[in-house]
């Protein structure tokens, strides 16, 4: 493993997709355990997509956390999607630990619906009090949650909000598998805004894969900025960004 500091940023990189995977959810285990040594609930949000295969894989075998006090939210969800289609983030995460675990709680965006009704109800919750700690991913387009480029603003006064998503955020779900083609991915989303994801003490942020190393190495080597997203986390008090040999295939000091 190779680590090194990027302004405020921590940047670790393993020698496989698996150990990335099973080492942030070491690390993240370690701080949910103290979170809950110290407090009654741990309010977490997930992120959705395949490239926390590995992590989420590792988390739900993480020994001693008290899954029964921490609630879970998540930060994105497709508008207009049945409750049930395979591809909503909420199911994702079902399949992937909510339903693997004992958690307190569980709260969806929900696709299905009158999108501001869907919105007010999660910026209530997400106003009820402060969330503890991101586990997130990049996409490639630099874009965290379904904060695109054209849409990110790292001041939005906003909790959460519609987005239209641009075409390389539409065409990445068709690479990772979720739909056979551009035309089944949904145009809006509805996402949880950089700060409200940058207000969490600790973010975790995992990406793997080759499709990732343009928006790692933007995210990195790049200038600050809502051009990509990601780059957020240089600002951030406490964030760890663990990558593969193939995420971090375009970093100079990937190699050194």
């Amino acid at each position: 493993m190779k680590a090194f500091d990027v302004d405020k940023l921590h940047v670790k990189i393993y020698d496989s997709r698996r150990q990335m995977g099973e080492a942030a959810a070491a690390e993240a285990g370690a701080y949910l355990r103290q979170l809950l040594s110290s407090q009654e609930e741990v309010r977490v949000v997930f992120a959705a997509a395949p490239s926390q295969n590995e992590f989420l894989s590792a988390l739900c075998r993480e020994s001693g956390i008290d899954w029964r006090r921490v609630h879970a939210l998540h930060m994105d969800e497709y508008v207009g999607l049945p409750s049930d289609a395979p591809q909503g983030f909420g199911n994702f995460l079902r399949r992937a630990i909510f339903d693997k675990l004992p958690f307190g709680k569980v709260d969806y965006i929900g696709s299905e619906g009158d999108p501001g009704q869907l919105m007010a109800r999660y910026d209530a919750i997400l106003s009820e009090k402060k969330v503890d700690v991101v586990f997130m991913g990049i996409g490639e387009n630099g874009h965290i949650a379904f904060n695109d480029p054209h849409v990110a603003d790292f001041n939005d006064p906003l909790r959460i909000k519609k987005v239209d998503l641009d075409l390389k955020c539409r065409t990445q779900q068709v690479h990772d598998g979720c739909f056979a083609r551009l035309e089944e991915v949904p145009k809006y989303a509805l996402t949880l805004t950089v700060p409200a994801l940058a207000a969490a003490p600790r973010l975790f942020c995992i990406v793997p894969a080759p499709t990732k190393a343009e928006a790692v190495k933007a995210t990195v080597e790049g200038p600050v900025g809502a051009h990509c997203p990601a780059t957020v986390m240089r600002l951030h008090p406490n964030a760890t960004l663990y990558l593969d040999p193939d995420s971090a295939a375009l970093l100079q000091d990937s190699d050194a």
